[in-house]
């Protein structure tokens, strides 16, 4: 979705979805290439019809510029994850290995674990963090999920 870099909007989008009852699963806003707009990519749970409801009534707020779901068209997304993960000396070299199968980077080494960075959609990212349990996720930080349409540019 695209909106106007205005303060307050997000509280408006936020407020209309949670009003009606949905909820949102994941949720991302960044200026665009255009500093007085904003690139909004909401993950809604939900059929058809909660879809269409939540569009309608989003294009109803006068800060929408426009509303795509992406839903029914080719999308690429990712997803970053930042997660410490414990690693003491002795599976260390086997934590770093994952990482590098998996093209995840080590950004900080500490006495008792490390912290990786990962970007991927999101089952790459649930597949990740699955194989990260076994030796103990400590903490993560999600981004949130980031889309674009695919296609050829109008």
């Amino acid at each position: 979705m695209l909106v106007e870099n205005k303060h307050g909007v997000l509280a408006r989008v936020v407020g209309l979805i949670s009003g009606r009852g949905f909820n949102i699963d994941s949720l991302n806003v960044a200026p665009s290439q255009d500093p007085t707009v904003s690139r909004m990519t909401i993950q809604v749970p939900g059929d058809d019809r909660v879809l269409e409801q939540v569009t309608k009534q989003l294009n109803k707020l006068v800060e929408v510029i426009k509303v795509s779901d992406l839903t029914s068209e080719r999308f690429v997304d990712r997803e970053m994850i930042v997660v410490k993960v414990a690693a003491p000396s002795a599976k260390r070299a086997e934590i770093n290995d994952l990482a590098s199968l998996i093209n995840a980077k080590v950004v900080l080494v500490q006495n008792e674990s490390v912290v990786l960075e990962m970007t991927g959609d999101q089952e790459r990212v649930t597949e990740f963090l699955d194989l990260l349990k076994p030796f103990g996720i400590l903490d993560v930080s999600r981004s949130g999920v980031i889309a674009i349409a695919r296609g050829d540019a109008k």
